[in-house]
């Protein structure tokens, strides 16, 4: 049921929004040099590497790294505009659609990230897709704590249900789930 959910509302979404995608297409062109797209490799379900979309919100002689890695300075003024709404993640859409994400997961990692991914595969994570959001960006932890936040990850796999996956994206779309920028908001409690 999770597959099919995400497969009608993946494609229901690209379809509704691709007007809105356009224009940020357009939009990152003009403000910033380069391709409005970024694409990265992530690591997926089974550890396996796939393609990442996503709207580029930095500059283009950003160093290829996690973006807790990466000061406010390297985003584009567009960019921070796109990841406070969310619209960079529009492009992950397609990703669901081909299969490689899923709507909810855990958020997918650089094949660079060891700990991390060392700390999923102990906890059987990667049997997961990776999604656009999750358990932990609505609970504001991001990949800077990579123990927790696979901690996080695995109460995701021993939980999960469809209602649990509605919950999280309403909660996304109210504006839980701030990523990275959370760390520069608020530390969040300790066990959350």
């Amino acid at each position: 049921m999770k597959r099919a959910f995400d497969l009608l509302a993946s494609a229901a979404g690209f379809v509704v929004l691709l007007p809105v995608l356009a224009v940020c297409l357009v939009l990152i062109r003009l403000d910033s040099p380069g391709n409005p797209l970024f694409v990265q490799t992530r690591v997926g379900r089974g550890e396996k590497p796939f393609r990442c979309y996503k709207l580029r919100t930095m500059k283009i002689d950003t160093p290829n790294v996690a973006s807790h890695h990466v000061g406010t300075a390297a985003i584009t003024g567009l960019g921070h505009f796109l990841r406070r709404t969310k619209l960079d993640e529009l492009p992950q859409l397609w990703n669901v659609i081909t299969g490689e994400m899923s709507l909810v997961g855990p958020r997918p990692c650089l094949p660079s990230q060891k700990e991390l991914i060392e700390a999923r595969r102990r906890r059987g994570v990667y049997r997961l897709r990776p999604g656009i959001t999750g358990l932990a960006q609505i609970r504001d932890i991001d990949m800077s704590v990579p123990e927790r936040l696979a901690v996080v990850d695995a109460e995701y796999l021993e939980t999960r249900s469809f209602l649990g996956d509605l919950a999280i994206i309403l909660a996304t779309a109210r504006g839980g789930g701030q990523g990275d920028a959370a760390r520069g908001r608020r530390k969040p409690p300790e066990g959350r």
